[in-house]
């Protein structure tokens, strides 16, 4: 099965880095369509601790705003939240941070990463932070949650309406899913075949069943759309 759910985007190191983008889409190449569905961009990350370099930089908050995004997901110190593309642990440790009574389950399909994030767990003494090991269609969480976080990763995923429908099953009653991608017009970003409008986003979320319930408008290069599942008839 191909690839589908990368941590972050490459370009996060290049906006980091103020590189542009032909790097970025000369390496990742062209969508692949799988099984009629919609194609997700594909790269492949190793040396967690070269790319912790980029995706942590402290640049990249002016931007990405973490703190104000934590903040806006308004989360109890016990919530039970899942990361998805966790990456190095960018927002994941924040999140472990914010709910000190919670868990935080920072996904990702990458191994290497995961080794990085177990030991960033031990290292910060976040002991509620667990990682993930996920697969291209499944998040595998393994206990439903209340939050999913899903940041500059919905474009890296494959057959999105059956991903996000097998995802609301990990829903707690009254859960959220929270997306963030970039705006088609951001200033960096993946390549434009890969970027996609928030409205498309909300379509593809209502097919796989859920409703816009949040939309936030604080961050400069991205869009920050809040969805819950529609209720079962």
């Amino acid at each position: 099965m191909v690839r589908a759910l990368a941590l972050f985007v490459l370009a996060l190191s290049l906006a980091a880095g103020g590189g542009d983008g032909t790097a970025f889409a000369q390496q990742t190449g062209e969508p692949h369509a799988q099984g009629g569905g919609s194609a997700g961009m594909h790269h492949s990350f190793e040396n967690a601790e070269q790319w912790a370099k980029e995706f942590d930089d402290p640049s990249r908050d002016s931007w990405q705003k973490p703190d104000a995004v934590v903040e806006a997901l308004q989360l109890a110190p016990t919530a039970v939240v899942a990361d998805v593309g966790a990456g190095t642990g960018y927002f994941s440790v924040r999140l472990a941070k914010k709910v000190p009574q919670g868990k935080v389950f920072a996904v990702d399909i990458e191994p290497e990463m995961l080794r990085y994030l177990g030991e960033r767990k031990h290292r910060e003494h976040l002991m509620g932070l667990e990682p993930v090991q996920a697969s291209a269609d499944d998040a595998h969480l393994p206990e439903p949650v209340d939050l999913v976080l899903v940041v500059d990763t919905y474009h890296h995923i494959d057959n999105r309406t059956a991903y996000f429908a097998k995802l609301r099953e990990s829903l707690r009653p009254e859960g959220r899913l929270a997306i963030i991608d970039f705006k088609v017009d951001a200033p960096d970003g993946p390549p434009p075949q890969f970027r996609m409008p928030p409205e498309q986003v909300t379509a593809e979320l209502g097919a796989a069943g859920y409703r816009l319930v949040a939309t936030h408008s604080f961050l400069p290069r991205q869009y920050f759309l809040v969805f819950q599942p529609q209720p079962k008839p």
